[in-house]
């Protein structure tokens, strides 16, 4: 069927989507009141209800955002807490649930763009699909006297909430809800696995590129200040509650531009570009995931993490620079594990140039690390994990790009002619290897997803470290990126905080 509108009635009143390519969508439903006005950087707040049949054939408008990946359009709209859905059969018995978070750095990202579009992951997996908007930047994250911190968290808390309300009424089962994303995305979900406010809400996860970026409350707090002043304000609720939301997210450009120079004042987390990111409050983050997994506070939930192979790589290609010596001892001292952080890495890789070293330790301190050691974590607090590594390289750019960050959502999703995916298909056509690849990984995240399985060997420590690498030839094997981990041993992922 296709074009016929189908109806559901959600606990807040009935919705109407549409038929297409054998899928019911719905899309723009509102999860939350807009976080407006006075409920600007407050926690979410559950809808209204209504009278009559609400249209949700269009996504909602995009939630304030800034940097290079923005969206822009759709500025007038203030509805941004909306999910969407994808269902095979909605009047059916029970099927499993994937639940997206987009990525973006903490500061954009958006389930209408194109390259969420989750018709073909739906059509193929069989699965009913969400995918969801949380507040970005200042609004979801900023450090703000007399508001809760980490607000975007508490958006994904209130979208899971909906989800186990209203997901049977949309085919789905609640009870075999699995939560997916990628980079700031998949830092969210490792981020919920240890939140006390999301005990319940789902059963399985997936991080893609778990980054590892959290900030102390003085940090987080000093930050948002320095945006503030940038624009002449208060850093309060009612100082920045001031400024439209819009004009308040055009304005962190500048501020992350400014970071790289100023270590002196933001630390290290200065030359991660990052200006904002999950704040470790003691209550809707008690810890950095890492701790609390491993006193197995999340062990009743199954995990797949990992990473791809070349992580940095297309943000080293983007800027065009020579890496050199200097350089790349700096990145060293800067980010490699101390005392001799930066003599273990030229061991570990005695034959590097300056950009391969810059390359690799961007690659582990930003993704890699981070998502081996949640697998770590998780399977040492008893809990059951799964590890991969996307290794197939894309042939953009003469191979340049390799397997880099990001290039695993195209290959899942499938949507290979959207705006983001050029940087990895230009042509807007895959080849035959990457259709291959991207069907492998939906057939894994498919059959993790209901029934706890991707189809190899769960990680252990103990047993090899055996690892999915996806390739042109999909393998199981040890974990491949074995220099770097042999580094990092022993050494935590610790939050952000002032030097």
């Amino acid at each position: 069927m296709t074009g016929d509108s189908v109806e559901v009635r959600t606990a807040q009143g009935r919705v109407r989507g549409e038929w297409g390519e054998g899928l019911a969508v719905f899309r723009g439903i509102s999860y939350a009141r807009p976080p407006v006005g006075a409920l600007r950087f407050a926690a979410p707040e559950a809808p209204e209800a209504w009278d009559g049949v609400r249209e949700a054939v269009r996504f909602g408008p995009p939630p304030p955002q800034s940097g290079p990946f923005r969206v822009t359009e759709g500025r007038d709209g203030t509805d941004w807490l909306t999910l969407n859905v994808w269902s095979p059969d909605p009047g059916g018995p029970g099927l499993p649930v994937l639940v997206w978070i987009p990525g973006g750095g903490y500061i954009s990202g958006y389930s209408g763009d194109p390259m969420y579009e989750a018709t073909p992951l739906a059509r193929h997996s069989g699965l009913v699909v969400v995918t969801l908007n949380y507040r970005l930047g200042a609004e979801g994250f900023a450090e703000l006297p007399g508001a809760p911190s980490n607000r975007g968290l508490l958006d994904q808390i209130a979208a899971l909430r909906w989800v186990r309300e209203n997901i049977g009424r949309f085919g789905g089962d609640p009870d075999r809800v699995t939560v997916f994303g990628q980079s700031a995305g998949a830092g969210s979900i490792a981020t919920l696995m240890a939140a006390p406010a999301a005990d319940g809400l789902f059963r399985r996860a997936v991080t893609q590129s778990v980054p590892g970026l959290y900030a102390t409350p003085a940090l987080a707090a000093g930050i948002a200040g320095s945006l503030a002043a940038r624009l002449g304000a208060e850093p309060t609720v009612a100082g920045l509650g001031a400024i439209d939301p819009w004009r308040l997210a055009d304005a962190i450009g500048p501020l992350m531009d400014e970071l790289p120079a100023r270590e002196d004042v933001w630390g290290h987390l200065a030359r991660t570009g990052v200006a904002f990111c999950p704040v470790v409050d003691g209550d809707v983050v008690p810890d950095v995931p890492w701790r609390t997994l491993r006193d197995g506070r999340a062990s009743g939930i199954d995990l797949l993490t990992g990473h791809t192979r070349d992580e940095f790589r297309p943000f080293l290609v983007a800027t065009g620079r020579q890496v050199t010596e200097e350089e790349a001892g700096a990145a060293l001292r800067a980010f490699a594990p101390r005392p001799d952080g930066e003599r273990a890495y030229r061991a570990a890789y005695p034959d590097a140039p300056p950009a391969r070293l810059f390359d690799h330790v961007h690659s582990d301190v930003l993704f890699r690390i981070p998502s081996v050691h949640l697998a770590d974590a998780h399977s040492a607090g008893g809990g059951t994990a799964h590890l991969y590594e996307l290794c197939w390289p894309a042939p953009a750019q003469g191979g340049a790009l390799g397997s880099g960050h990001g290039l695993d959502v195209h290959l899942l999703f499938g949507n290979y002619a959207s705006p983001a995916a050029a940087l990895y298909f230009p042509e807007g056509t895959p080849p035959d290897e990457a259709l291959a690849v991207g069907d492998e990984i939906r057939r894994s995240w498919t059959s993790f997803a209901a029934h706890g399985d991707p189809g190899w060997p769960p990680y252990r420590a103990t047993e090899g470290r055996l690892t999915r690498l996806f390739d042109a030839t999909t393998r199981t094997a040890p974990y491949p990126e074995e220099p770097s981990r042999r580094v990092w041993e022993g050494h935590g992922v610790a939050p952000y905080d002032l030097p």
